[in-house]
């Protein structure tokens, strides 16, 4: 009996259905190619029903498929309306090269604790 596989495009929605998911997807969409995260975005919501994540961020379908569309210029507003409906938040942090950046300069002692305290568990 031959294998069945499944096509791409239809594994790749069926795993963004999950927000744990889509969250690892959308951060190295970001640290790998920041061009792409609307699409990476439109590929989440599409997973997640397009009509209904447009409609419970207070949006059209039209207009949620232009958002996140290539030529998209979202606003804060919008692009957090569209995150907290897919159960995702935008978080900030530090990259390890401002972290190097920051500590030249400062005794090796400063140096491993101001890198100490930005690596730390919460």
């Amino acid at each position: 009996m031959a294998n069945k596989t499944t096509p791409y495009r239809e594994a790749l929605l069926a795993s963004l259905a999950d927000p744990i998911e889509a969250k690892h997807y959308l951060n190295a969409t970001l640290e790998d190619n920041p061009e792409g995260f609307l699409k990476a975005l439109r590929n989440v919501a599409q997973a997640r029903r397009m009509a209904q994540v447009a409609q419970d961020a207070g949006l059209t379908r039209e207009s949620l498929y232009r958002t996140l569309s290539e030529e998209g210029n979202p606003t804060f507003e919008t692009l957090n309306s569209v995150l907290d409906v897919l159960g995702l938040k935008i978080t900030i942090g530090v990259r390890a090269k401002s972290l190097s950046r920051r500590a030249v300069g400062t005794s090796p002692a400063k140096a491993s604790t101001v890198l100490a305290t930005a690596h730390a568990p919460k």
